[in-house]
């Protein structure tokens, strides 16, 4: 892909981010696929891991996605025998989710591949750089822009 973006397009701080985030996530899906996942996947399997079976609705509003969304996310994943569902037994309205044994093994083949990823990354741009940009991009996720839809 050429570095000359069409002109303009540096302007718009949502295309700048958009283009990088494709860019960086063919990445990770490129050093990740040997696992069979993509690099949402194995993030999603990471965090429900983390999550010590978290509530749908966590893992969704820490994702920042909606739950149908994480429906969608998830279906492989269960249908593959990585994750599996259940109800929460202190409150049956909220469904709770959790890796299989299968799961765990899985994620550990995947995260091999992403500390690959993340390392070839931070050979690239360097730690430091790496990490101020982790740590603006998290900045910006936990914005609250509050700004109503445009009236038609």
């Amino acid at each position: 892909m050429s570095k000359d973006p069409i002109p303009g397009l540096t302007l718009c701080n949502n295309a700048v981010l958009r283009r990088a985030t494709r860019k960086l996530g063919q990445f990770y899906d490129d050093v990740v696929a040997p696992s069979g996942l993509k690099a949402t996947q194995q993030g999603l399997l990471y965090q429900i891991h983390i999550g010590d079976e978290p509530a749908m609705g966590a893992i969704a509003a820490a994702l920042v996605m909606d739950l149908s969304a994480l429906g969608h996310t998830l279906k492989p994943l269960i249908r593959d025998g990585y994750v599996e569902t259940f109800t929460d037994p202190a409150d049956r309205r909220i469904k709770r989710v959790r890796l299989t044994p299968q799961g765990l093994v899985k994620l550990d083949e995947a995260m091999k591949l992403w500390h690959v990823a993340q390392q070839r990354f931070e050979d690239m741009v360097g730690k430091e750089q790496a990490a101020m940009l982790r740590a603006a991009l998290d900045d910006i996720a936990a914005l609250d822009f509050g700004i109503p839809p445009a009236a038609p």
